[in-house]
């Protein structure tokens, strides 16, 4: 009797961050061949975490698809699935807007990867800022790109909080479909519990010392702590309408979206009883990365490097979907 080829789904991810769509790609069975990043901190994190999938720490920008194809032994053609979430500052309505914004144009070489490097299918995170007001532009100027590479190509705005992540965490989604697949690209279904903070938070135990390095009594946000309800933003209180991502957490719903700039005086997700940002156990529960997550260095590192992750939970329903239904 014939042996059964086992099939092995291959992944190179781009602006791997700490590697959240790594670990998504990695609980849905796939094999990352390659992780690229340029920033210092993300190398330490991903590589403490992926310790078998190659890191280059590299300027997207310096990296050749025959640089990729010759490190990892795949020919033009092969790869399964090519990765990944340009920086999205530029579009963010959490900061200044900016049209011209050089990151907003990291996507061409992302772009240009796909070209050399023809996977057979692509996926592009960003938030959803990308789609409002003067973006829009940019936005049907980076779909135009895209389309134009002979890939079948849809978007669509997935929040995180459908996927078994306990956060409201909209992004918007690209997936491209080489066209000689004669495939339609598709997105996970909602699944159908939403987690609370309450539920993400169980069994978790806060140390003292972890406490005391979130305390916020020191800093001039706790004065809109004290004033804050449970899911309510400073947005509401501020005289300028700012601090609209310092949100206080409520137990009977997912988290707001978590941002990458937080603990200390900067906090953007604070306890609900105590004067306090949330801690790393509390961040990875509500980012669905497991519990022992390693992210080295202290508070304002573990909102850094959370706050720009894509969900692991959403990009394991993204990537079963690409196998199950495309590959």
């Amino acid at each position: 009797m014939s042996k059964m080829r086992v099939y092995v789904v291959t992944v190179i991810s781009t602006f791997a961050g700490c590697g959240g769509s790594s670990l998504g790609y990695k609980m849905a069975g796939f094999t990352e061949v390659l992780a690229i990043d340029w920033d210092n901190h993300s190398e330490k994190v991903f590589t403490a975490n992926f310790p078998d999938v190659p890191f280059w720490n590299k300027d997207i920008t310096k990296v050749s698809s025959q640089d990729i194809l010759e490190a990892t032994g795949l020919k033009k053609g092969e790869l399964d699935v090519l990765d990944g979430s340009p920086p999205c500052q530029g579009f963010s309505t959490s900061g200044k807007r900016n049209v011209t914004d050089d990151r907003n144009d990291l996507f061409k070489h992302f772009s240009r990867l796909v070209e050399g490097l023809q996977p057979k299918v692509f996926v592009m995170e960003n938030v959803s800022g990308m789609v409002k007001g003067s973006m829009k532009g940019k936005f049907i100027e980076i779909l135009k790109d895209l389309k134009s590479l002979n890939y079948n190509v849809k978007v669509k705005l997935l929040n995180a909080a459908n996927y078994s992540v306990p956060q409201s965490r909209p992004r918007l989604f690209f997936i491209g479909v080489r066209q000689d697949l004669n495939k339609e690209p598709v997105f996970p279904k909602p699944h159908g519990k939403i987690i609370t903070v309450g539920e993400a938070f169980k069994g978790l135990e806060i140390t003292e010392e972890e406490k005391i390095e979130a305390d916020i009594k020191r800093f001039a946000i706790y004065k809109w702590w004290k004033l804050l309800k449970p899911g309510e933003s400073a947005r509401k209180y501020h005289p300028k309408r700012s601090l609209f991502n310092l949100i206080k957490i409520h137990r009977a719903k997912p988290s707001g979206t978590i941002c990458k700039i937080g603990g200390g005086g900067s906090a953007s997700m604070v306890h609900d009883k105590e004067p306090r940002s949330l801690v790393k156990k509390e961040l990875l529960r509500l980012c669905s990365f497991p519990d022992n997550f390693k992210i080295p260095g202290k508070l304002p590192q573990v909102y850094a490097r959370l706050g720009n992750a894509v969900m692991p939970k959403q990009m394991e329903a993204i990537a079963n979907t690409i196998r199950e239904e495309i590959l």
